[in-house]
């Protein structure tokens, strides 16, 4: 009986050991929002490391699943800042993705960089002055592409919020 009272005991140990690991290793994740935008981090890994973006989801009216994603962040303090388009994958992958601020300045243009199921991605890196600008910004601006059928499609994006998500963002 003493083997077996041993067994178990060693075989609860390591369940529990495992669970604790785990544990360990399951990504701890927070969020905060300012208004239109989403500051979100994730830690994992070992040793940890603590990885942030700020992100708006789009949704269609009365829908719940967003059809796009904005998200704005840097690998590294040291690489510049980027934004990036998580489209539906029905897109047409020449035209990329444009980001107008207004109808009078140049549009940004984004390159598509992969597509997968969950969606096609285009990123562009913004500039500081670019960046300022959002920052400044109240109001809608849009992000334009070409879906399969090679149709325009445009969805708005708000700023309000952005310059407080980035200071957020800075201090992650």
């Amino acid at each position: 009986m003493a083997v077996q009272t041993l067994k178990g005991a060693t075989i609860a140990t390591l369940i529990a050991a495992a669970a604790s690991a785990a544990a360990a290793q399951t990504p701890q994740r927070t969020t905060a929002s300012y208004q239109d935008w989403t500051v979100r981090c994730e830690t994992r890994g070992t040793p940890p490391v603590k990885a942030c973006e700020m992100v708006q989801a789009v949704t269609s009216q009365g829908q719940t699943t967003p059809i796009a994603q904005v998200a704005v962040g840097r690998t590294n303090k040291a690489d510049p800042i980027k934004m990036v388009f998580q489209l539906p994958i029905n897109v047409f992958i020449p035209t990329g993705v444009r980001l107008s601020l207004d109808a009078k300045d140049k549009p940004l243009a984004a390159g598509f960089r992969s597509c997968v199921p969950a969606g096609c991605f285009a990123e562009v890196e913004l500039r500081d002055d670019l960046v300022k600008r959002m920052r400044a910004r109240t109001d809608q601006g849009r992000f334009e592409f070409k879906d399969a059928a090679q149709r325009d499609v445009a969805i708005p994006i708000s700023f309000k919020g952005f310059g407080q998500a980035l200071d957020a963002l800075a201090k992650e």
